[in-house]
């Protein structure tokens, strides 16, 4: 539980510190904002694994860029 909270408060922290870009699009904006709950969703499905988390950043970030 531990290594999962941990990983989940760097992928919170790095969202914290994205969000005060303010030269960002909003489909920047928006792709950040899909890897970081993408990397949380995917490091609690599968029970804080690495791949799982960076997989899931990754889809997220890619879903998060196509909204509009």
């Amino acid at each position: 539980m531990n290594k999962t909270l941990t990983r989940s408060m760097i992928v919170l922290l790095a969202v914290a510190t994205l969000s005060g870009c303010a030269g960002m699009t909003q489909r920047q904006k928006n792709a950040a904002v899909g890897a970081a709950v993408g990397g949380v969703a995917g490091s609690v499905l599968t029970g804080g694994d690495s791949f799982g988390t960076l997989g899931g950043a990754a889809i997220g970030g890619v879903i998060g860029h196509g909204v509009k």
